[in-house]
């Protein structure tokens, strides 16, 4: 099973299209993503986020909502 997860972008670096990146914020957990397939993306707007790969530009409210939801799993759950 595959699972993307919504974050919010930090900063973007790059100009080139295929190799522009930006630091994601993940619940407060911060990683690089690649932004190539999201070209209107910028600093604040939510993203998902699969492989390291900004999939999409996601509604915040939407984006909270999923990040409330599965703030919800405990640990255990996940076995």
């Amino acid at each position: 099973m595959c699972l993307a997860i919504p974050g919010q972008i930090l900063d973007v670096e790059g100009n080139d299209p295929l190799t522009r990146s930006g630091r994601v914020s993940f619940a407060g957990i911060v990683k690089r993503a690649n932004l190539a397939y999201v070209p209107e993306a910028s600093v604040g707007d939510y993203v998902l986020v699969h492989a390291g790969f900004a999939l999409t530009v996601l509604d915040e409210a939407e984006a909270l909502k999923t990040l409330a939801y599965l703030a919800e799993f405990e640990p255990e759950d996940l076995n």
